[in-house]
């Protein structure tokens, strides 16, 4: 029994004492927590389940101003690719016109 429990036991994990040399310990967070530059911007991040606050969220977002120059050069883009569409499709425009 003796050699057969020398093989079949599990290893113990040894233990490292890790101290950071530049952390603080009057500062804010961990010093092992990785957090990204935009987190407190993103809307995305809260974890609220179900269709209502999903909706809602929507509905804010949209609400949201966002930077106006962005908003027309999508426009122009979109209009661009539109006629483009409309070219290789051979769309006739003089339906319109009497």
């Amino acid at each position: 029994m003796g050699f057969l429990s020398k093989i079949t036991r599990l290893r113990k994990n040894r233990r490292f004492e890790y101290n950071p040399r530049f952390y603080d310990d009057k500062g804010k967070g961990s010093p092992y927590r990785i957090e990204p530059k935009f987190d407190q911007f993103r809307s995305t991040l809260n974890n609220q389940r179900g269709l209502k606050n999903k909706i809602s969220n929507a509905l804010e977002d949209s609400r949201r101003q966002g930077d106006r120059n962005v908003k027309i050069r999508f426009v122009i883009i979109l209009a661009i690719l539109i006629l483009i569409f409309l070219y290789i499709i051979d769309f006739d425009l003089s339906i319109f016109f009497s």
